[in-house]
């Protein structure tokens, strides 16, 4: 009579909360049966998955021009303190950009990257998005994370982006702070700030940092006077300021992007 008591509290203690066998035959069973079941599947993390099946090969060459005009944003983004690059899209405005700031860290020259847009949809409102602050900016800032991707490396700019030597944030987020000179920042879609926006944004530049704008006058999302077009008019003349223009002519993303760009202008 003990002796079944004994085995059913044995019975009983040799499983978990969650019913599996606790026991090492226990875990081998169970083990086994989640291998045998074809109705489980393993989720692996997006570093493990998504980023081997969709994020761009690192390369190890060396940033190289695909137009002059290309050649000749590189230089200025270079050679001067704050730098806009404005023109049709397709010109490689963002790209030069993005793997510019990435040859910079990996370099050593800087120690933060700072990617910033205003929050601007392109003619639909998305509504609330969920999750956490930096999960909700990360549909604005993709195209970037593509580029750091391929320039320093999918690992790496994981890393980065949770020590802080790469941040995205909103252009609102950026009150109150000062670009160093170890700091190279990027302000994407810049036609889309207002006048106050560019202002602010202008304003936290400090020395010897390096900052580049980039916008497409044209593609304005916002009623009104943007702040990128006020910004050129104002500081164009500055020393240490460049604006380079970019043409049709210099499209690279495709024929057809030239094509579409050149019946919409003329309608």
């Amino acid at each position: 009579m003990a002796k079944r008591s004994h085995a059913r509290r044995s019975n009983h203690y040799g499983m978990d909360d969650g019913g599996f066998q606790s026991g090492k035959k226990g875990r081998g069973k169970s083990a086994r049966k989640r291998k045998d079941d074809g109705n489980i599947v393993e989720m692996k993390s997006r570093s493990q998955q998504l980023e081997t099946a969709y994020s761009p090969q690192r390369t190890s060459q060396p940033l190289q021009a695909q137009t002059s005009a290309q050649q000749a944003y590189i230089d200025a983004i270079k050679q001067n303190c704050l730098t806009f690059g404005i023109g049709p899209a397709g010109t490689g405005k963002s790209y030069c950009a993005g793997a510019l700031a990435a040859e910079a860290l990996e370099s050593g020259r800087i120690e933060r990257i700072i990617l910033t847009r205003p929050a601007v949809e392109a003619g639909e409102q998305l509504g609330f998005l969920p999750g956490a602050l930096d999960e909700k900016f990360s549909v604005y800032i993709d195209a970037f994370r593509d580029i750091l991707n391929e320039r320093l490396g999918a690992g790496t700019v994981d890393y980065c982006l949770r020590h802080g030597r790469i941040v995205a944030a909103p252009l609102a987020f950026m009150r109150g702070k000062t670009f160093n000179n170890r700091t190279f920042v990027v302000l994407d879609e810049a036609q889309n700030t207002s006048i106050a926006q560019m202002k602010m944004f202008l304003t936290r530049i400090g020395e010897d940092c390096k900052v580049v704008i980039n916008g497409d006058i044209e593609q304005s999302d916002i009623k009104g006077a943007n702040g990128l077009a006020d910004a050129i008019n104002k500081l164009r003349d500055l020393n240490t300021v460049h604006v380079h223009r970019f043409a049709r002519e210099d499209i690279v993303r495709s024929g057809l992007v030239r094509d579409i760009i050149d019946r919409y202008e003329t309608t």
